[in-house]
């Protein structure tokens, strides 16, 4: 059975340009953004006492997105604000002055006209693009990994999104988006992975997660807990890591929580580049075989890196069956704890924290991150069964060990 592996960041530190991203202020602009949806409601929090008590800890919070706009994953959160906020810098506006009333009026639509957003997906970022694009009358164009299931394409295509599944990796997906969006009039490309010449946008959808990350932070001083003291959070090219990680540390700047990243084993570019240690972006190119289809990604986002590299405390990389793990034991909790229907991308933290504190092999790691009684442990469940089958075979048939 293939181990979790870790990295303690050892990495030498930089000027930290890049947290303001996530300045606190700038991520208020994308609740509020949020807010202005019908659709918007914040996602549960769900509190796993007993689930804590089993695992050694003090308290476990967990951060259901399977309820976010009804897409059943986060990545909504960023897509939708890039778009607002390249639409406003087109027309001259703050994007405050962008609700979604305004987004979505005949006025606006005759003043801006149309946009053709393109980006590359394994499921969840593709849908809540063109499902964004679909809300405020914009065309959206999708291309998806080989491997991709027919249900994850099937959800995109209901959005109306122009959306095929081809050949290629998920990072050679990405430069067909962004060649195909060059050579269209009005072409835009809707990634959350930043490269050198491409950074705006990329730093839009981060700020986009940060609603969630805010959403969060309320709910824990809600159920009485001024500030995590670690955060498991998962990273596939690290924008919604980096998201949080920089949020948290603009929050709490004297005294922030403990950040351990969990990457899948097959994909794990940033676990690879703190293994190195010397601050270089590391790249893991091919095939990337995994259940942890949100997470196979082998390229990092330049604007993230800087932040994770900067704030994070330790790297994970972390085989299937650790994922599989957490999506069993967040579907049939301890008796008096809330279920999380949680998928493979969404449970591979938990799955990470639950055999850190109870496997022997990695005491060690336990030691290092001080988790112990009393720890308060913040996870975010980023999607849920986006493919229900996988789901099913997964926790009901017990594939995947």
């Amino acid at each position: 059975m293939n181990k979790i592996k870790w990295a303690v960041n050892t990495m030498p530190k930089t000027d930290d340009k890049q947290l303001p991203v996530m300045a606190v202020e700038e991520v208020k602009k994308a609740r509020a953004f949020h807010d202005s949806f019908p659709q918007y409601a914040v996602t549960p929090l769900a509190k796993l006492d007993h689930m804590a008590s089993y695992l050694g800890l003090g308290q476990v919070y967990v951060k259901d997105e399977s309820y976010r706009f009804g897409l059943n994953a986060f990545k909504v959160l960023g897509g939708s604000f890039a778009m607002a906020r390249y639409i406003a810098s087109e027309t001259g506006r703050d994007v405050s002055e962008l609700p979604y009333s305004v987004l979505t009026s005949d006025k606006l639509r005759e003043e801006f006209g149309q946009a053709t957003f393109f980006t590359a997906t394994d499921g969840n970022h593709g849908r809540g693009v063109a499902w964004a694009a679909n809300k405020l009358r914009q065309k959206a164009v999708v291309h998806m990994p080989k491997g991709t299931t027919q249900t994850r394409l099937l959800n995109i295509q209901k959005e109306g999104a122009q959306v095929d599944i081809t050949d290629m990796n998920y990072d050679d997906c990405v430069r067909l988006a962004a060649k195909e969006a060059a050579e269209t009039p009005r072409g835009v490309v809707v990634q959350d992975t930043a490269w050198d010449g491409y950074e705006e946008i990329p730093a839009w959808i981060m700020q986009g997660y940060g609603t969630m990350a805010m959403e969060a932070d309320e709910q824990l001083a809600a159920y009485g807990c001024e500030r995590p003291t670690h955060i498991f959070i998962q990273a596939g090219v690290g924008s919604l890591a980096g998201a949080v990680q920089g949020y948290f540390a603009n929050r709490f700047p004297e005294n922030p929580p403990k950040v351990v990243v969990v990457e899948a084993d097959e994909a794990a570019c940033l676990y690879k580049g703190a293994s190195v240690g010397d601050g270089s972006i590391q790249i893991v190119d091919g095939d990337m075989p995994t259940i942890m289809a949100g997470l196979a990604c082998g390229e990092p986002n330049t604007i993230s890196w800087d932040i994770l590299k900067n704030h994070v405390d330790t790297f994970t990389a972390v085989p299937d069956w650790v994922a599989a793990k957490g999506m069993r034991m967040l579907s049939a909790p301890i008796k008096g704890d809330s279920q999380v229907v949680s998928g493979e991308s969404g449970a591979a933290p938990f799955g990470a924290l639950a055999c850190i504190m109870t496997m022997d092999e990695y005491k060690e790691l336990r030691e290092h991150l001080g988790l112990d009684g009393t720890s308060r442990v913040l996870l975010f469940s980023t999607e849920g069964d986006t493919d229900p089958e996988r789901y099913k075979n997964i926790v009901w048939d017990g594939k995947e060990r």
